[in-house]
């Protein structure tokens, strides 16, 4: 980058934060609260207040509307890739083809690596769940909203960012790595598993409490009008991002090493 351009970028950023600061200066006091910070963080946590009803049948957290789109948006590209995509692959692939086949190898990798002996369906789970939760951690970033059954408009968090989504997702990993231990090695395979009674707890506590920690502080960024200024842009991009990958690779490295040891 020449000294030039270098210049003009340091130029762009100072005037952009002197923008946003004169912004906020102007701002300050000619705005209200509806709810303290204290408030808005227990409801992100507890979904007690804004929730959605589900086809007039009852009211649901707005994590578990999430899920159901997530779910539909996830089998919806599955089926067109596997009528659209999936029979024009070629031996020279090309950019989409390469994205599609360094994803699935990635999780059949991991698969095969920690579970040597058994790992078809291993893979296959790893393969869904990873997707499920980097996409799911994903959709809060586009911001889609829903109407609350008080008539207030709001953004669709995470599925995961639900306690009970989390505990879900860590139960059901749980009841594969149990079915492993069932299939390599029958009732002793079911006490290899259940010594690790703690295991589901743990794993959805780990999930829950990353996806939630990215929530919060974006929450907290958003109430504070000095800091409301593109600043949540760049925290809530950065959180999301970086929980989606580490929190897609933590669970699916964990199911596999688990799933390894009790079908050996």
């Amino acid at each position: 980058m020449s000294k030039k351009k270098r210049i003009l970028m340091i130029l762009f950023f100072v005037v952009w934060i002197a923008v946003f600061l004169i912004g906020a200066l102007l701002l300050q006091g000619k705005y209200t609260k509806h709810e303290s910070i204290q408030e808005s963080m227990r409801d992100a946590v507890l979904h007690e207040t804004n929730q959605i009803s589900l086809f007039g049948i009852r009211d649901v957290n707005p994590a578990l509307i999430s899920g159901f789109t997530v779910t539909g948006i996830l089998l919806l590209l599955a089926l067109v890739i596997r009528i659209f995509v999936i029979p024009r692959f070629k031996m020279m692939p090309g950019k989409f083809q390469m994205l599609i086949e360094e994803w699935v190898g990635f999780f059949d990798r991991l698969a095969k690596s920690n579970s040597p002996h058994r790992n078809g369906f291993l893979g296959m789970y790893l393969f869904a769940a990873g997707s499920y939760i980097f996409v799911g951690t994903c959709f809060e970033l586009f911001g889609v909203q829903a109407v609350t059954t008080e008539g207030n408009s709001i953004a669709l968090p995470a599925p995961l960012a639900d306690i009970n989504g989390a505990i879900m997702m860590g139960c059901l990993s749980y009841l594969v790595i149990l079915s492993g231990g069932i299939a390599g090695n029958g009732l002793k395979g079911v006490g290899k598993t259940l010594k690790d009674f703690s295991l589901p707890i743990s794993m959805s506590f780990r999930l829950f409490g990353a996806l939630l920690s990215g929530a919060l502080v974006t929450e907290l960024v958003y109430y504070y009008i000095t800091l409301s200024f593109a600043l949540p842009v760049v925290v809530g991009v950065l959180f999301t991002l970086l929980h989606a990958l580490i929190q897609t690779y933590v669970l699916t490295m964990l199911t596999s090493v688990f799933y390894g040891e009790v079908c050996e």
